[in-house]
């Protein structure tokens, strides 16, 4: 009698830890915010993404999978891990399933990567939390690994790491995606990334179902078009070496999407002559034995800067599709049209241009799912919430306070909702059919 007692009470002491842990509210504590009791069997049920042919699916069921998403990069350097969780929330709250954010943030101030394989544990906490908070909503995030850009570090930074460690380094950073030095430090990284165990639910990062997929590199290019067999190469390489980590996850470039002078008869798809000189290649970079899914970016805004909005219709329409058939035709695998953006403008039609411009990409992946075809998703770049303007750049909406866009984005959510069911099943279709 006495050890049933022992036994109920543990089992009642169990129940109300999962309780209070289900229900802590963020920021209360903590490196990155809320209540720390790592436990996995505690974390919300999950299953991974999956890929099967053109499309992606549910690992567990093999149902299609069809996402409606946004890009926040900031959620690792918010000021307050309350910012990430309120907009993790909102993310739900429209149906979205996915987010891509940054998992990287080499040297300089707030740095995770501090230095090559030295981080800071209290940023890393930070990113702990949003992989925990994604969870908790039912979103699962694809996590960037480096930035192209020299925002947050970038490849340049590792070029400057290499040249401070005395490696024979050119100032180029095309020297990224070929010197055995920098490439090592590259790997490295993404060890530690990948095998870090979660300090909010004991999870490590390659077993965890609220990861996506794996992002090489945010829009890889190079600065002299004769490196584009180095970034070939590194590819291949790097997307072999993150799947002999980790087979549980998708795998994807981080490409804008732009043809290159291997695919000549693509060239004319392209937003101008630049785009071709940048040493990426849609087709060759996504067809890599290792990487699952294509990813494209449209711009037609920013890219085509002096087009009429009929113009950047047409252009934006033709870059969809041309993407859309390379991907089920040529390269049997899915695409997600990772960013889509379009400026804000003084003269006060932005809102309409972009609801205008987010509709034909929906649209259009819409028609995909419904062929069960390879268009995966769509996820608008980018969402944000009250406070976090510094991170905000000419792209940027809080989502709310445009509700045409709001709607737009609920309504995608929606109608891929109705066509394969319900991958939060707490998230109601608030629009009728």
């Amino acid at each position: 009698m006495r050890h049933e007692r022992r036994l109920y009470s543990l089992l009642g002491f169990l129940l109300l830890a999962a309780v209070v842990y289900l229900n802590w509210p963020p920021g209360s504590g903590g490196g990155g915010g809320g209540l720390k009791l790592p436990v996995p069997w505690l974390q919300p049920r999950m299953s991974f993404a999956g890929r099967n042919g053109t499309h992606f699916v549910d690992a567990a069921t093999g149902a299609p999978l069809y996402v409606n998403g946004w890009n926040s990069y900031w959620l690792l350097s918010a000021r307050s891990p309350a910012l990430a969780a309120e907009m993790l929330r909102r993310g739900r709250r429209m149906g979205l399933a996915v987010c891509r954010t940054w998992a990287f943030s080499d040297g300089g101030p707030g740095a995770l990567q501090i230095s090559p394989g030295r981080f800071s544990e209290a940023v890393f906490q930070v990113l702990d939390y949003v992989i925990y908070e994604a969870r908790r909503n039912h979103i699962r995030l694809i996590l960037c690994l480096v930035n192209n850009l020299d925002n947050f570090g970038g490849k340049a930074q590792y070029v400057q790491w290499a040249q401070a460690a005395g490696a024979n380094v050119t100032n180029s950073t095309d020297s990224f995606f070929s010197h055995p030095t920098i490439k090592g430090y590259y790997k490295d990284y993404v060890k530690v990334i990948l095998t870090r165990r979660n300090s909010y639910s004991g999870i490590r990062y390659c077993d965890e179902p609220a990861i996506f997929a794996w992002e090489l590199m945010n829009e890889p290019r190079c600065v002299s078009n004769s490196t584009g067999p180095h970034l070939q190469a590194w590819i291949a390489e790097m997307a072999a070496y993150v799947k002999s980590l980790d087979s549980n996850h998708l795998v994807t470039v981080g490409t804008e999407g732009f043809y290159g002078p291997g695919t000549a008869e693509r060239l004319g798809v392209n937003p101008g002559e630049w785009a071709a000189s940048l040493c990426s290649d849609f087709i060759q970079n996504s067809a890599v034995e290792h990487i699952d899914f294509a990813s494209v970016h449209a711009y037609p805004d920013s890219w085509l800067p002096k087009a009429s909005l009929e113009e950047k219709v047409r252009y934006l329409s033709n870059w969809v599709d041309s993407h859309l058939n390379d991907s089920e035709h040529i390269l049997k695998k899915p695409v997600l049209f990772s960013e889509v953006g379009y400026l804000q403008h003084s003269d006060g039609n932005s809102t309409v241009d972009r609801e205008i411009i987010l509709r034909i990409v929906y649209d259009k992946i819409n028609d995909s799912a419904r062929k069960l075809q390879a268009g995966g998703g769509a996820l608008i770049w980018q969402l944000m919430v009250e406070g976090t303007r510094t991170y905000g750049d000419d792209f940027s909406i809080v989502a709310r306070d445009h509700p045409s866009i709001y709607s737009l984005i609920t309504e995608q959510s929606c109608r891929l909702q109705m066509l394969y069911g319900k991958e939060d099943p707490e998230w109601q279709c608030s629009i009728p059919p």
